[in-house]
């Protein structure tokens, strides 16, 4: 019997699930600095789980540790502490979206340059980071990574501005798609976020120190008080002065990423001053307002689904059970030893709790569809569990499109939405009605009243309605290339 290791994931059965971008963290002003941002990362761990990275600096030298794998695992030690000194650091915890996972790849990067050096931890994406890494490797620049984000430390050594902050605001002008940085230099600590604030990026303070970081959550970890969020294209540049903002781009209307709310970020985060966890439960009141069904049980699809559980329940006055229990111990060390057993996948993730849900009508409550795999297998499982009927409601529109900007998604002719209607989805996992919350319910939800502006939304909601808020450009090359040769195959003609 042959062994194999799972992957470097939490759960290594999350395959149907839209994948966390990064989180980043960055502290300025305090001492054991590098214990503080290992522990704003361990609470950012849900951003990323492939990989995580310290970069520190005592006022004379710079300390980088990355390694492949969760925090807990790798910077817990007062060994690995003692390594990483100084009063100032940044981290990044890692899920890919471009570039395979391997140390490589690992974040924060450093570069040494004339000026000094300078670190980077990034989340987010460079829409048109192939296009530059051409134009820069023509230019004699030579990557040492397939990330993204190393095209940033490259764009930054060959500008022509004078100053290290000048250069950074050049490199910044030429980049396109979204991205939240934490930059440490020998003067401080900088943070930016891209023009249209797709990603987050908070400030809070400890006592006499500052920190940027993904999520509120982060701060609480550390006792940090939150005092606002970065606004979009906004540059915070912390130093023993203080702060000082600066706006280097032209003013855009803001379109922070709407699927925060929904999934990505953590329940006990604040997000666009507001609490992500009451969001999500008023996400399940406008479910059930948009998408009412007798039945006897609300019971969530755990974890991510039960705030707008919650919601739907109260909303609809069905019961709110806990008709699923989660194995919280299927991490990535689980050994599989078998292809039978590989089988049982979400079974080992998932277990129905079947006193509650036998000989009841159900209502299964999951922030989205992406696949569909794992639908259709807990539904499967309440109907083995004994439910005599499976309602699947869904906390967000059907996701069809893919995202450019910092998420995993799949190729688009793998969303289950993008092939299929609502009743050809419920066909497929079998379920005995399938609905989805409206594009202008999840607004509603987030405080717009209204619904969705179409002429001007207030988020990016691309991976819902395929509205990109910024242009695609190495998305626009490739399907030119793509078109060429397919031209070329046609016509049997070429090189």
């Amino acid at each position: 019997m042959s062994f194999e290791q799972a992957p470097l994931t939490t759960n290594p059965f999350d395959d149907d699930k839209l994948h966390e971008e990064c989180g980043v963290f960055g502290i300025f002003g305090t001492s054991d600095a590098s214990a503080h941002c290992a522990l704003g990362l361990h609470a950012l761990q849900h951003r990323g789980q492939e990989a995580a990275g310290i970069t520190a600096f005592d006022g004379e030298n710079f300390f980088t540790k990355r390694v492949l794998g969760h925090v807990a695992d790798n910077f817990t030690s007062q060994d690995v502490i003692d390594s990483l000194p100084g009063d100032a650091a940044i981290g990044h915890t890692r899920y890919s979206t471009t570039g395979d996972t391997v140390l490589r790849n690992c974040q924060p990067l450093f570069a040494e340059f004339a000026s000094g050096g300078f670190a980077v931890a990034h989340n987010g994406n460079i829409t048109n980071a192939t296009h530059l890494r051409k134009s820069l490797v023509q230019r004699g620049s030579i990557f040492q990574s397939t990330s993204d984000s190393e095209v940033i430390i490259h764009l930054i050594a060959t500008s022509r501005f004078r100053t290290l902050m000048d250069r950074f605001i050049d490199a910044l002008r030429q980049m396109e798609g979204a991205y939240s940085l934490v930059s440490l230099t020998k003067e401080g600590l900088i943070g930016v976020r891209d023009p249209l604030g797709v990603r987050p990026l908070v400030l809070g303070r400890l006592d006499d120190a500052y920190i940027l970081c993904s999520e509120t959550c982060a701060l609480d970890i550390i006792g940090a008080e939150y005092i606002r969020d970065i606004e979009a294209g906004e540059m915070v540049i912390i130093t023993d002065e203080g702060i000082k903002s600066h706006k280097p781009f032209p003013e855009e209307k803001p379109r922070p990423c709407i699927f925060e709310h929904v999934y990505f970020a953590r329940p006990d985060s604040y997000m666009d001053g507001m609490s992500v966890y009451e969001v999500r439960k008023r996400i399940g009141a406008e479910l059930a307002r948009e998408n009412a069904v007798d039945a006897d049980l609300v019971i969530p699809v755990p974890d991510s689904g039960t705030p707008a559980a919650i919601g739907y329940a109260q909303e609809s006055g069905i019961p709110f059970e806990l008709g699923i229990i989660r194995n919280h111990y299927v991490g990535r060390t689980f050994i599989e030893p078998s292809d039978q057993i590989r089988h049982f996948g979400v079974k080992l993730k998932h277990n129905a709790n079947r006193w509650h849900i036998q000989g009841k009508r159900i209502i299964l409550v999951d922030d989205s569809i992406v696949r569909g795999t794992t639908s259709m297998k807990i539904v499967n499982m309440m109907r083995e569990a004994g439910a005599t009927e499976v309602h699947m409601r869904i906390a967000s529109p059907p996701t069809a499109h893919s995202c450019f900007y910092g998420v995993d998604t799949p190729e688009r002719k793998k969303l289950l939405a993008a092939q299929m209607d609502v009743e050809a989805m419920r066909e497929h996992i079998k379920a005995d009605t399938l609905s989805f919350l409206s594009i202008d319910g999840l607004y509603r939800a987030v405080n717009q009243p209204k619904g969705r502006d179409n002429k001007c939304p207030a988020y990016c909601d691309a991976c819902f309605t395929g509205d990109y808020p910024t242009f695609l450009t190495d998305q626009s090359e490739a399907e030119k290339d793509d078109s060429q040769l397919s031209s070329i195959a046609s016509t049997g003609t070429g090189a």
